[in-house]
């Protein structure tokens, strides 16, 4: 096999030659050993009739001619004794050359394959020529320079294509490095620059030009078998690595290097034990699972729970088959579990426990479709790797702790972004103190003369809509009865059916007339308690019966939840359900360009419709100067949120499955307030006793009507704006003429006063219509 130089590019020109082997000739001939002394002249006899070889040949084809007495000549440097041991070749350092090969090296290569080339791992081309360059001022201006600052590998692969690593080692005793003409003499200003400025290749060809030195001479390339090492060492940086996922296949190449294994399978189940049960976690999705293979998590987290699997976690020992076929099946779930990996062909494998102090992270499996190429001498290999991996696998575990506390905190306690900096404040405060052990009390967030905004789309009469679908359940479900009964009545006359017919249109009555407060839970109980024990039984007895058939699909009908029919009020709930997330996603998309305007406070809730909260003032943004302009940008802001919220509704609503109306409604409080994040409800509350009024306000005022009238204050296609005082009531129509010039709103206008509520008195309101033409 023959190799090219590494690069094209080089300060060098390279002379191959013997010449410094000579004096070691020459004193052997002078020994006074009769025997070597004669080998010796013989050989610097025969050597003699080759003064190319001691002057140097430049074209490496040449060399084979030589190739018998080169042999020769560096026979005491290459025993035959350790030649299927040690794995040597004559070279030139960097270039890859090779020559001269021992035998085990020669069989390395040939199971590499005729394709196979050497390529030192991470060497650029510029990387290559400087490295020639610090041969230069190491060598001849004797200047000691550490040019790599990490060992030299090469990856060469087996006949199985499995990855060997090995160290490179360049002896450089036999090397001569000779200016030319065209060489430049450095100064000691010269080297220190380059020194200092390792990675500018510009520098350094300028100061040793290509081919403007000799090297004569030759090396010796030793290498050393460091797959076991270096493939840890891959692996910890694979672990280790913070922002991509490990890799299966990366992971699988690294271990067959280590286990010389060209099948082996690499899995990982990952799980934890909860309440005495293993309850399976995904923690790196890209990793094979031998468990979960081709099973539902039920039938993996079932698996788990057999006594061999249960006694290698309690135990923390190595699980190792080397003959899967010879392994008992007592426990049927480890049967189950045997039977899993023999679908995935293994005939080998490992498992080993992952656990870290008390608590258990998962399963390491490893499996070859080959009997015995993992064995109990073999599973002592992961001793070096396993610690690694149960960091990571710790790691990954806390990194979905952290995954599932942010979703906590997002989705049930958050904390706005508005105002995280002041609680970060306070727990910096405290964690600082307990640092110097230091008791530090928590203290109160509170943000003091902040101005409130509250507005709501509500579905109106959601009380009378829900209890009309739950009557119409009940409606259907007694109809349905009623027309099992007397089919069944029909095909055995009992008294008993008759009866059940009696009072099932007895009940329908009533409920077509009213639904009291009781009348949903009275009616299933009686479907439950008296009704379905009658249907069950005779479903039982009569098998093949016409009716039975009709009991089946009755009771297809049953939510189980409730054993009633689910129907309309599925319908409700869904339709409530689709509302909701349409207005919400509105509503949440909008205010991250309100909080561009001017950061604050905000919240939501979901209840019959959409409640949202928001809080302004300088004491929430302590950074930023604070005017009352942002105040009256943010309640424009609102209004025209609340026209894009009831206009997706009014999209939407053709589609609903219930039919439902919404009203809108926006609060304003003039008077700025305080709120305190209340520790006990992990939520912000309105603080002090005259701010109270706004909350009273909030929870009253959508069924509030208009004074010295029945009408409700609210109504559906209407947006109603509570206020106060004539200031707000000036600023409010400008908004309302801008949103009319804008098409949201429509042209009529009302006013009136608010009646008074408890706590509430002198409230007044706005109303006007939305504007909807361009809808149809």
């Amino acid at each position: 096999m023959q190799f090219n130089f590494a690069f094209d590019s080089s300060p060098f020109k390279t002379l191959i030659a013997f010449h410094k082997i000579i004096p070691s000739f020459e004193a052997a001939a002078l020994s006074p050993v009769g025997f070597q002394a004669s080998y010796a002249r013989s050989l610097l006899e025969e050597i003699s009739k080759y003064p190319e070889l001691i002057d140097g040949v430049e074209k490496a084809e040449d060399l084979l001619r030589y190739e018998p007495i080169i042999k020769v000549l560096l026979a005491d440097l290459f025993p035959s004794s350790l030649t299927h041991n040690e794995i040597k070749a004559i070279t030139i350092p960097f270039h890859l050359y090779t020559f001269n090969h021992t035998a085990r090296l020669e069989k390395i290569l040939a199971d590499a394959g005729d394709h196979y080339e050497f390529s030192l791992r991470d060497i650029s081309p510029d990387t290559y020529y400087i490295l020639n360059c610090c041969v230069i001022i190491s060598q001849y201006y004797g200047f000691k320079v550490d040019a790599m600052d990490a060992p030299l590998f090469l990856d060469i692969p087996d006949k199985d294509n499995i990855i060997h690593h090995y160290r490179v080692l360049f002896n450089a005793d036999f090397i001569d490095v000779l200016p030319t003409e065209r060489a430049l003499d450095l100064t000691a200003e010269d080297i220190t620059e380059l020194v200092d400025n390792f990675s500018d290749i510009a520098l350094w060809k300028s100061k040793f030009p290509e081919q403007s030195w000799i090297l004569k001479g030759f090396s010796i390339m030793t290498l050393f078998d460091a797959t076991i090492e270096n493939a840890v060492s891959s692996f910890k940086s694979n672990l280790l690595r913070e922002k991509s996922a490990v890799q299966l296949a990366e992971i699988e190449s690294i271990f067959r290097s280590i286990y010389k294994i060209n099948d082996l399978r690499i899995g990982l189940t990952s799980f934890e034990k909860v309440r005495n049960e293993y309850n399976l976690r995904i923690v790196e999705k890209q990793l094979y699972s031998h468990l979960l293979y081709d099973s539902t998590i039920e039938e993996c987290e079932n698996m788990l729970c057999s006594e061999t699997l249960e006694n290698l976690l309690t135990k923390d020992e190595y699980f190792v088959v080397p003959d899967i076929d010879k392994l008992p099946l007592d426990d049927p779930k480890q049967a189950y579990f045997i039977n899993k990996l023999k679908q995935q062909k293994v005939k080998s494998f490992i498992f080993v426990p992952l656990v870290e102090g008390d608590k258990v992270l998962g399963l390491l499996e490893m499996s070859s479709s080959k009997v015995r190429e993992l064995n109990s001498v073999n599973a002592n290999k992961l001793n070096f790797i396993l610690p690694f991996i149960k960091d990571k696998v710790s790691k990954a575990f806390a990194e979905t702790e952290n995954q599932i506390e942010a979703v906590i905190q997002k989705e049930y306690t958050a904390i706005h972004p508005s105002v995280k900096w002041r609680f970060q404040e306070e727990a910096m405060h405290f964690l600082n103190d307990r640092a110097f052990g230091k008791d530090y009390a928590l203290q109160e967030i509170v943000f003091d003369h902040v101005y409130p905004l509250y507005g709501q789309i509500d579905v109106q009469g959601s009380s009378e809509s829900r209890n009309q679908a739950i009557r119409q359940d009940l409606i259907n479900q007694s109809k349905e009865l009623i027309a099992l009964f007397t089919a069944i009545n029909q095909t055995q006359r009992l008294p008993l059916f008759e009866q059940k017919v009696f009072d099932l249109e007895r009940n329908l009555t009533t409920l077509q007339q009213a639904l009291l407060t009781d009348t949903e839970q009275l009616m299933l109980d009686y479907f439950n308690q008296d009704i379905h024990p009658i249907l069950e039984n005779f479903r039982k007895n009569n098998k093949n019966s016409v009716a039975t058939e009709a009991i089946d699909r009755y009771f297809e009908r049953i939510n189980l939840s409730i054993g009633g029919f689910y129907e309309a009020r599925q319908d409700y709930d869904n339709s409530i359900t689709l509302i909701n997330k349409k207005l919400v996603a509105i509503l949440d998309e909008k205010q991250v360009e309100a909080q561009e305007y001017f950061p604050h406070y905000y919240e939501r809730y979901k209840t019959d419709g959409i409640e949202h909260n928001m809080y302004i003032g300088a004491s929430i943004a302590p950074g930023r100067n604070f005017e009352l302009y942002y105040l009256r940008n943010l309640r424009l802001w609102q209004l025209q949120v609340m026209c894009a919220m009831e206009r997706e509704f009014r999209q939407l609503q053709p589609a609903l499955p219930h039919q439902l109306e919404v009203t809108s409604l926006v609060l304003v409080f003039a008077t700025p307030i305080s709120i305190r994040f209340r520790m006990d409800e992990k939520q912000f509350d309105i603080d002090g006793s005259y701010n109270v009024r706004y909350e009273i306000a909030k929870k009253r005022i959508d069924k509030a009507k208009i004074k010295g009238s029945t009408e409700r204050i609210t109504q559906k296609g209407k947006l109603v704006i509570v206020y106060s005082n004539v200031h707000e009531e000036t600023e409010y129509l400008g908004y309302i003429n801008l949103l009319q010039h804008k098409g949201l709103l429509d042209d009529n206008i009302e006013q009136f006063e608010v009646e008074d509520l408890q706590g509430l008195v002198g409230l007044k309101a706005i109303r006007v219509g939305f504007k909807f033409q361009d809808l149809h």
